[in-house]
């Protein structure tokens, strides 16, 4: 049975928002959202009780006008275990580590009911995590994985917190069912080609989650030793996350390990019968295109045969490409948009008074301990991941003994996540035993 009727959005954020208005506004849905209590998203809960749940998104781009809009939510949950009434659909909007927190609160009477699952956002790992879960109380539940989120969203500054602006959209999406035919994921094709959106299906929700760029360029780009000092604050100048050394991280070590992270993931995946992808032709053609005198249809097509160093060659190529948006309009000067102006966000203070590190890289770490796991599950070596991770634990511990006398978030922990992970390679095992 198709749902969509009745969804319940789960999460406060920016991201939460634009879906409820495209919820709305494409496939007219009774919508819900619901959040954890917190100073930040108090301000979101106060704003949409103020406007009677009113909310709007506006577009940067005049072509993306198919997700603008204003609209009422219909209810507004404070806390997931406040949560009632019978939902045919949940959405998480929420980070990746915080999904069995979330599930956890929710009443499981009310899971049910439920018929599909969709995760906006998900890492590796993370489609099997929420089935694994589901099991005991909806095993005929329908799990869906995007690849990632379709655009760029973020707070209005200035505004309430229930009116976001979009600056950015994706080409193209994956995704990926735990059931097959789906009429579900017909229905989100059919929205998201209104979007003007490209949807491909995948033949499983985990293949979806290996065609997120994040995993094969975040950890290289913020888990190095310029980075790190960067983001925790030791550095006196600003630094960008997509600039050349010494503006920024990206040298011809990083790119190195940038290909070895690649390959180590691409051994895993493909342990698993999953199809591999080629990096330089997913980071030109899924997300940011250079132009054909920078580098070869050639090159790109056929990147994953050629010589490691051949391939380094081409990875700096395209980052130094786009030191500035080669497909922008210059200036009088000459002068480009200067694309890779993005600078690191640093540790700070939160709104309850805790250091708190930026969500880039603290998503970034519980991604790849998970895919450390599951490398480890699947008994493939992974070096680089490996010394990913115990740059980024070292950097914490040494914020931790600096800072004792601070309040200091959870995040400054060294973490296993070893029930996660048990509950993803339990899946993973059935999943190899299903193919073999």
């Amino acid at each position: 049975m198709s749902g969509f009727k009745r969804v319940l959005l789960l999460g406060t954020g920016p991201t939460s928002i634009q879906l409820a208005a495209t919820l709305k506004k494409q496939l007219n849905c009774y919508v819900g959202i619901s959040g954890r209590e917190s100073v930040r998203s108090e301000k979101v809960f106060a704003a949409l009780k103020q406007s009677s749940h009113l909310i709007r998104v506006s577009v940067q781009n005049e072509k993306h006008q198919a997700m603008a809009g204003e609209c009422f939510i219909d209810q507004v949950f404070k806390g997931y275990g406040t949560i009632k009434g019978d939902w045919d659909t949940i959405i998480f909007s929420v980070t990746t580590d915080a999904y069995m927190d979330v599930l956890k609160q929710m009443n499981d009477e009310l899971l049910k009911q439920v018929k599909c699952i969709v995760l906006i956002s998900p890492t590796f790992g993370s489609n099997s995590l929420i089935r694994n879960y589901m099991k005991r109380i909806n095993s005929d539940v329908e799990i869906i994985s995007f690849s990632t989120y379709y655009g760029d969203t973020r707070w209005i500054h200035n505004q309430p917190p229930n009116h976001v602006l979009t600056t950015g959209v994706k080409k193209k999406i994956y995704i990926g069912s735990t059931h097959d035919p789906s009429e579900n994921i017909d229905r989100l094709c059919q929205l998201y080609e209104k979007l003007g959106i490209a949807l491909e299906r995948m033949q499983s929700p985990i293949e979806a989650e290996t065609r997120n760029i994040s995993l094969y360029v975040h950890p290289p780009l913020f888990m190095n030793d310029f980075s790190l000092q960067a983001i925790f604050g030791e550095l006196d100048t600003k630094k960008y996350v997509y600039k050349i050394y010494p503006e920024g991280p990206i040298t011809q070590y990083l790119i190195r390990e940038m290909l070895a992270h690649w390959k180590e993931i691409m051994n895993m995946i493909g342990k698993m019968n999953i199809q591999g992808i080629n990096l330089l032709k997913f980071m030109i053609d899924d997300n940011y295109p250079v132009r054909p005198e920078s580098l070869s249809r050639e090159d790109i097509e056929n990147f994953n045969h050629l010589e490691p160093i051949h391939q380094e060659y081409l990875l700096y190529i395209r980052y130094t490409s786009l030191l500035i948006d080669p497909f922008s309009e210059p200036d009088k000067e000459g002068k480009y948009f200067d694309f890779s102006a993005v600078p690191f966000r640093k540790v700070f203070v939160n709104k309850e008074g805790y250091w708190e590190i930026p969500r880039m890289p603290k998503e970034d770490y519980y991604r790849i301990k998970i895919i450390q796991g599951i490398a480890k599950y699947l008994n493939v070596d992974c070096p680089t991941i490996d010394t990913f991770i115990e740059r980024y634990e070292r950097k914490i511990e040494t914020f931790t003994q600096s800072h004792r006398e601070e309040l200091l978030s959870h995040a400054f922990t060294v973490q296993h996540f070893a029930e996660d992970l048990q509950m993803i390679c339990s899946e993973i095992g059935k999943s190899i035993t299903a193919k073999s």
